[in-house]
């Protein structure tokens, strides 16, 4: 299998989140994708390098005054009196208030939310390289590959239209799947992340040529909260092609892959002309992020359904904070995923 890796994402290293009121050690470290590297490298997988691939498929997902925003914020953050090395936000806009300020520390807390969207000097361009990998990956697809790999860093699918969080800065899968979707038709994004992919949700809310379907914890107790719901379906020409399965606290397994076979079900009968996969290792048991309990065995099984699909398929790099497990899932999962790929 084809995949790529983000060359700058190590330029995006901010040490500490705020969590609960308090500093804590930042969970997304480049050591993320220093782990999912070395097993790419260990199954024999072919890297490719990530070409440039501009801003155009980008901005036609993001808006340009954020794009702008995550560029310059930090060399503008730099000439307040003071400033931190990092950029934190500390006041945020009303729901309601939603004109773009122009100072740059009105801007950070109307374009990063939470404590868990940090910036540093190398954080744009870690996120504008983790892009133009999901892009790379997704035009093999288009040349005749039937599987793909985009090991972003940092992930994307928290971060919205004009708005960033949960380690997400430019929502990579949503890029992939735009992209995608205006050569080919229909697509579909299947997420397994541990989290909501609120981001990615909101892209699409309202369009019917991408199926959106998450796989996740419950969003009343844990992050992103606002959004995640089952009754979540879609608005306007998207309504009934969103499809929220959230999973109570702690869920194991079988529950799990449950919910893992009845998005899939859901994709099998939107018959897309690609599929693209949020692929998260956070819903792994002890995952400091996580309130699910998957083990590395369930990832196997769901590699195994999902590979099932009988289309071409992307893989996109989310979460996953166990890092000395991130390599052992990956290649559980992938082991799955080949051996139904090679009965299809």
């Amino acid at each position: 299998m084809k995949y790529t890796l983000s060359i700058s994402h190590d330029g995006h290293s901010p040490r500490d989140i705020v969590i609960r009121g308090a500093k804590v050690q930042n969970h997304e470290i480049p050591e993320r994708a220093e782990r999912l590297h070395e097993a790419m490298r260990a199954l024999g997988h072919s890297e490719v390098p990530v070409r440039d691939w501009g801003m155009r498929w980008i901005s036609a997902v993001h808006d340009l005054g954020y794009l702008e925003f995550l560029e310059t914020a930090h060399a503008r953050w730099m000439q307040l009196p003071n400033a931190s090395p990092v950029i934190h936000a500390h006041a945020h806009p009303h729901y309601s208030l939603r004109t773009p300020p122009a100072s740059i520390q009105g801007q950070t807390g109307y374009y990063l939310g939470g404590g868990s969207a940090p910036m540093t000097a190398g954080t744009w361009r870690a996120a504008l390289s983790s892009a133009h990998c999901a892009l790379e990956a997704a035009q093999w697809v288009l040349e005749g590959e039937r599987e793909t790999y985009a090991l972003c860093r940092p992930p994307g699918h928290h971060a919205y239209r004009d708005y960033a969080g949960g380690f997400c800065y430019l929502n990579n899968v949503g890029i992939a799947a735009n992209f995608l979707a205006r050569h080919m038709g229909r697509v579909a994004i299947l997420d397994i992340d541990t989290h909501h992919g609120d981001g990615t949700q909101s892209l699409f809310y309202e369009r019917d040529d991408v199926h959106f379907v998450s796989v996740h914890g419950d969003p009343d107790a844990l992050f992103p909260f606002y959004a995640g719901h089952a009754h979540e379906r879609g608005r306007g020409a998207g309504e009934g092609f969103n499809l929220n399965l959230p999973l109570p606290m702690r869920s194991e397994d079988p529950a799990w892959l449950d919910a893992v076979h009845a998005g899939m079900r859901s994709i099998d009968h939107y018959s897309p002309a690609a599929l693209l996969v949020s692929l998260g290792f956070d819903a792994f048991k002890g995952d400091p992020s996580s309130d699910l309990c998957v083990s590395t065995e369930g990832f196997r099984q769901a590699g195994l359904r999902i590979g099932a699909w009988n289309g071409p398929i992307v893989l996109v790099q989310e979460g996953g904070y166990v890092v000395d497990k991130l390599a052992e899932n990956l290649s559980a999962f992938l082991d799955g995923f080949f051996t139904s790929r090679t009965r299809a």
